[in-house]
């Protein structure tokens, strides 16, 4: 019977440790990826901060704006751009935009565009209408694809076939710490606040500017490459936070693993230990006989 027992205690250690060998293999592969994914996240900041400010400088500047972008209508269905990532092992990266989405939608008419396998598997198992499934890979996702994605949504925007665009994302704060965020991309609100420090300066640059054939036009043609923007830029901060999640939720799984194999170690040795006592009193009650 012990010696069944040491059997079954050494196969469960074999198995752990095989187990942690893939733990810190994922860790190891997160890490060598997680320096990249950030330097993406601050290469795509320049872009989208002249694209943004270029649009608030022009709606701010002309009071009788009226693009179809910035006008404020009825909000019958939303278009979500739903961002995941393509599999799990990742602690509550997924489950918590998840969770973070469908609050957000309620019970509004929503349809979705996903990025990452795990989005599209969302919105399949619940019958949400998909856009497109062209960008199932969230890794393989450049920008090229999310300038295509721009013009496709902006195509719908235009034809009135949703009345507002939302990206559902992670945002990176830190190592430890990843927050779900749904923002509204459009349509762009021109009484936003200006960030600049100094508004005079702005009002004085911006009466410098001149667009042709005119601001209205140069506007609506700008609007997909904001759009373009935001959505690259939301993609690099979520795949960022994936791999800090993956990295955290890996590390926690090879400690825990190390401490199983501890506790099974000195269980081997407790029924080692007693196998062999067995044995000797077994030995010594014969001898006597």
């Amino acid at each position: 019977m012990a010696g069944a027992s040491m059997k079954d205690i050494k196969n469960r250690i074999k198995s752990v440790e095989s187990t942690m060998q893939i733990t810190k293999a994922m860790e190891l592969v997160a890490s060598s990826k997680l320096r990249k994914a950030r330097e993406r996240v601050e290469m795509s900041r320049p872009y989208f901060n002249t694209i943004y400010n270029a649009l608030l400088d022009i709606a701010k500047g002309n009071t009788d704006f009226s693009s179809p972008y910035v006008i404020q209508r009825p909000i019958k269905k939303v278009c979500y751009i739903l961002i995941a990532g393509d599999r799990g092992l990742a602690g509550g990266y997924n489950a918590n935009v998840f969770k973070t989405f469908a609050a957000h939608a309620g019970e509004r008419e929503v349809c979705v565009l996903p990025i990452g396998k795990k989005a599209v598997e969302y919105c399949e198992h619940r019958g949400i209408p998909i856009i497109s499934k062209q960008y199932a890979v969230a890794e393989d996702t450049d920008f090229d694809d999310c300038d295509s994605i721009a013009h496709l949504l902006c195509k719908g925007y235009l034809k009135g076939e949703y009345d507002e665009i939302c990206v559902a994302y992670t945002n990176f704060i830190s190592m430890l710490s990843q927050t779900p965020v749904v923002m509204s991309v459009l349509p762009l609100a021109s009484s936003q606040a200006d960030d600049s420090p100094e508004p005079e300066e702005r009002n004085k640059a911006r009466n410098l500017i001149i667009y042709e054939p005119n601001a209205e036009e140069v506007f609506d043609a700008i609007i997909p490459d904001y759009l373009a923007g935001v959505t690259y830029g939301t993609l690099c901060r979520s795949w960022v936070s994936e791999l800090a999640a993956r990295r955290t939720a890996m590390d926690a799984a090879s400690k825990n693993a190390a401490e199983m194999i501890e506790s099974l170690s000195l269980s081997y040795n407790r029924a080692r230990q007693g196998a062999i006592t067995q044995e000797i009193t077994e030995i010594v009650a014969g001898a006597e006989q």
